[in-house]
């Protein structure tokens, strides 16, 4: 749909509205911004596009069923608590037709991080709590896109690497400036609340060890999901019948040898 048009879209966990500044009047007409965090709202950019701020929570949206035709969420899902919930909650209000389009943080993101802070804590303190929030495998999520009843799927993984000079350059980072769109602490119940400086000071020099660049900086690794999924409609295209292929898979192999042979 290169030329579709969303008359009515719904920015889920907005913050304070970076994916506004990418769309055009041409794709959206209108959109709705909804983020549980009221600050973020009230300092939200202006964009071309009429948009209206709602404070609501991803897992409870207040809008009628079969609203929106475009929903998109660009990395704040994995704050969810409930997040097979949340997809249930984007599937509601989309109308049929609709289409979600979504990107979070993967399972992988600060594994060198996480890592360096368990084993010190094992070292120092003889135990170890989560102190970056948990994230989801990939595996885990077309499977929930699915049951929440999403179809035509589309889930695809990347990954970036910001290298840093060291690990407290890292969580400061993370809680700094990246804090409003990101919020990289952690939200378990159970965590400590603060960390031993000796505990820190091993786990820099365990990140240092294991991770270490050859120019003394670490490396930070950001996974990111990017999915697509649709809300059923009877326009849309369906798989063939089971049994229905007029070509073997087994077939394949021979194509080789008939393009060598053509080329003789």
């Amino acid at each position: 749909y290169p030329f579709r048009t969303f008359p009515l879209a719904l920015d889920v966990g907005s913050g304070r509205g970076y994916i506004a500044q990418h769309l055009t009047k041409e794709t959206v007409e209108k959109l709705i911004q909804v983020d549980i965090a009221e600050n973020a709202l009230k300092n939200a950019v202006e964009s071309e596009i009429p948009t209206v701020r709602v404070v609501a929570d991803e897992e409870f949206l207040p809008f009628k069923e079969d609203t929106f035709d475009l929903v998109v969420s660009s990395l704040s899902l994995h704050w969810v608590n409930d997040l097979p919930k949340a997809f249930r909650e984007i599937h509601q209000v989309l109308k049929p037709d609709g289409v979600f389009i979504g990107a979070m943080f993967g399972g992988d993101t600060l594994f060198e991080l996480r890592c360096s802070l368990q084993l010190a804590e094992l070292e120092r303190e003889g135990g170890f709590s989560p102190h970056v929030s948990p994230f989801t495998a990939v595996a885990d999520l077309g499977h929930l896109l699915a049951r929440a009843g999403f179809n035509t799927l589309t889930v695809d993984t990347d990954e970036i690497q910001v290298n840093y000079p060291g690990l407290f350059e890292v969580m400061e980072d993370l809680q700094g400036k990246y804090i409003l769109c990101m919020g990289e602490s952690n939200c378990s119940w159970n965590r400590k609340p603060l960390l031993h400086r000796e505990t820190m000071l091993a786990a820099a020099a365990i990140y240092q060890e294991m991770y270490g660049n050859s120019d003394g900086s670490v490396p930070a690794t950001f996974q990111i999901y990017y999915m697509i999924g649709w809300k059923y409609h009877e326009s849309q295209a369906k798989p063939a019948q089971r049994g229905s292929a007029t070509v073997s898979f087994g077939d394949l192999a021979k194509v080789e040898g008939l393009l060598k042979r053509g080329k003789k």
